[in-house]
């Protein structure tokens, strides 16, 4: 079963539908790193990460690790390493795993430019926990901490992770 999401903040998943942060430019055929864009298309769900010291590891399909301080992600186009986990400290630009905020505290990787990563057409891609607010993402899709484990502990290891645009 797959995951839609729709340009109105919409997600469709097991007869359920969810409110969600999109991307602050909303979505995007042409990703672009910084672009702030929800990618539209078609993607795979690779992982789950979730903070030990907030979360017990939520029931789930997918590979699920805990993150750890020195987990990073590399957002830096001309670095090998682009798009991929890295460990902190880290020499080129990357986000940190392990916040302060609870943004990241449930985290599925979404599989966006990642077979092979080409630079500079976005990443760091996942599914997230949203802000208090309710505010936008940087191109991610932001789910209620419920809302999120209720959806890992249904889908499937081939479910699909479908952005739609104006729809």
């Amino acid at each position: 079963m797959d995951i839609e999401v729709f340009p109105d903040g919409i997600v469709r998943f097991a007869g359920r539908a969810f409110a969600v942060s999109l991307g602050r430019a909303g979505m995007v055929a042409d990703k672009r790193e910084g672009d702030g864009g929800t990618p539209v298309g078609t993607w795979p769900l690779r992982r789950v990460f979730y903070r030990p010291d907030r979360l017990a590891a939520p029931a789930c399909a997918l590979p699920v690790t805990p993150i750890a301080p020195d987990d990073g992600w590399c957002d830096a186009p001309e670095h090998p390493a682009y798009n991929r986990p890295v460990r902190l400290p880290f020499p080129a630009s990357h986000e940190a795993m392990w916040r302060e905020d609870h943004l990241y505290d449930l985290v599925v990787v979404v599989g966006h430019n990642d077979d092979p990563p080409l630079p500079g057409r976005g990443s760091a891609i996942f599914l997230h926990l949203k802000r208090p607010d309710g505010g936008p993402t940087a191109g991610c899709v932001a789910f209620g901490q419920d809302d999120l484990l209720w959806l890992l502990a249904h889908l499937s290891a081939d479910s699909r992770l479908i952005v739609h645009a104006g729809v």
